[in-house]
């Protein structure tokens, strides 16, 4: 067993996927032995949210504090850096196996009350691997007593070949991007991206640019999914796919680290049901009745 607990190997045609048990992540993905995401070893305790599930909220509440329904709630802190509640409940727990074949599977978890997240939720996380590449589908249904508070995504870190970010061209189809403070990265407002450093419509090259922001205005296909891409020089690459309409927010990370061996290797891309601290200003926050279900899907494929 790795320290991701049991884990599941997905095969289909040219794809290959290792699944984890613990927080239902994406340990490995592979298309005809060319590395899709930065992945880790089975022997190491996952980095940096490499592949993780974020539920039931993606990205950050600030100081770990929010309101809902006229209650004030106080989150534990997992962000000690930054002083915010990062990224859910559920990466770090054991999910159990429902069903599964040799290019599919399904894992399941209910989320536990606790104080500050005094809500319960039963997940249903569905991978299935094929010629489209890896899709995930996550059904969030209430089965408390209460409405409940909501949001989700993935945390996928791109490699679209060899070299660095810098060396790759990002497709982003997004018009606006969400402001941050420097220092702790609070959102202070949306703006338009206009020509601006963080206008990728129609493919650039990142170079220096840092990223760490939330994008929204997403901009479909011809299809009528959302998809960013990112590619090397020698064209391959690798994109993940999304209806906008469940998912209207992605966070897009240049994984600008203190370590220059490790800084800037993926690009992070976290298509979300809502943006940052959105348990504080309710932009997109969905909002589960007793009874009520939310389905999320998305899809990363090479390029």
């Amino acid at each position: 067993m790795s320290r991701g607990g049991a884990e599941y190997l997905l095969t289909a045609g040219d794809y290959t996927a290792v699944i984890t048990q613990v927080g239902a992540g994406v340990r490995v993905l592979r298309h005809d032995e060319r590395d899709l995401v930065i992945g880790y070893g089975a022997e190491q305790v996952r980095p940096l949210f490499r592949g993780a599930l974020l539920a039931p909220w993606p990205n950050r509440v600030v100081d770990g504090r929010y309101q809902f329904d006229g209650t004030s709630h106080q989150l534990d802190i997992t962000e000690p850096a930054r002083g915010h509640a990062l990224h859910g409940l559920v990466p770090w727990e054991r999910f159990d196996l429902l069903d599964r074949d040799d290019a599919s599977i399904r894992l399941g978890h209910r989320v536990v009350p606790r104080t500050g997240w005094p809500f319960e939720l039963e997940l249903s996380v569905a991978y299935d691997l094929g010629a489209d590449g890896l899709g995930c589908s996550v059904s969030a249904r209430n089965i408390g007593g209460s409405p409940a508070p909501y949001g989700v995504g993935p945390h996928p870190y791109l490699l679209a070949g060899p070299g660095r970010v810098d060396d790759w061209t990002l497709d982003l189809p997004a018009g606006q991007v969400l402001a941050v403070t420097e220092d702790r990265l609070v959102p202070t407002g949306l703006e338009p991206v206009d020509d601006g450093p963080f206008d990728f419509r129609g493919g650039r090259r990142i170079a220096a640019t840092e990223i760490d922001h939330a994008f929204t205005r997403l901009e479909p296909d011809a299809s009528g999914s959302v998809r960013v891409t990112v590619r090397s020089d020698d064209g391959a690459g690798v994109a993940c796919a999304w209806d906008p309409g469940v998912l209207p927010w992605v966070q897009v990370h240049t994984a600008d680290l203190p370590d220059p061996q490790e800084s800037r290797r993926g690009l992070a891309v976290e298509p979300m049901t809502c943006p940052p601290d959105a348990y504080n200003s309710g932009t997109d926050l969905v909002r589960l009745e007793p009874g009520d279900e939310h389905v999320a899907s998305w899809t990363i494929s090479a390029t």
